[in-house]
């Protein structure tokens, strides 16, 4: 694997992802039901004060710093993670149309490139927005888990992505050949 640590500029960076990776967590296996006693709700204090106070404040402070793809990342996501966590729990379709726009930001940025790690971690962020607001407007109570399974792995995408960089570990995938039989000369 290639060493290259190029998971963002520096420590807003690692909090960021860090606030980010705990709400998801949080978010994710309330909505997966693994944990006996735990549900989406008891996610709403983490989202709210981690994912939202802490990342839109993260975003703030990237977008000072010149950052301004993580500035714009975390700040938009504290945002819906506060407006989610405010919104008093609303159900079937308000709450599925609230998933989806924020599946829309993820795609967003998704598509907007950058390092693989983040990528990866807004893709599947973004695949469980989705897979959730369509339970949402379906009614669907396994569609939310599986939903819920995406954003425990994207969680622990962020984890590893913020602390990779402190601690040099590999970010990137290493590349391979265009195909059998091709060998890069040096």
């Amino acid at each position: 694997m290639d060493k290259d640590v190029s998971a963002g500029s520096g420590i807003t960076t690692v909090a960021g992802r860090l606030a980010l990776g705990i709400t998801l967590l949080a978010f994710g296996l309330g909505h997966t039901a693994v944990i006996d006693g735990v549900s989406a709700a008891d996610a709403s204090s983490i989202a709210q004060y981690v994912g939202g106070i802490a990342l839109f404040v993260a975003g703030l402070v990237a977008l000072r710093e010149g950052d301004g793809v993580g500035g714009t990342a975390f700040s938009v996501l504290g945002a819906l993670w506060f407006t989610w966590a405010v919104s008093d729990g609303a159900s079937g379709n308000g709450a599925g149309l609230f998933l989806l726009l924020f599946a829309l930001a993820a795609l967003s940025l998704t598509l907007a490139g950058g390092e693989q790690l983040g990528q990866v971690m807004y893709g599947l962020f973004f695949v469980a927005l989705l897979l959730m607001a369509v339970a949402e407007f379906a009614g669907n109570d396994g569609l939310t888990k599986v939903g819920g399974w995406f954003a425990v792995a994207a969680g622990a995408v962020a984890w590893y992505a913020a602390t990779a960089m402190p601690a040099h570990w590999p970010t990137a995938l290493p590349r391979r050949a265009a195909g059998r039989g091709v060998t890069a000369t040096g």
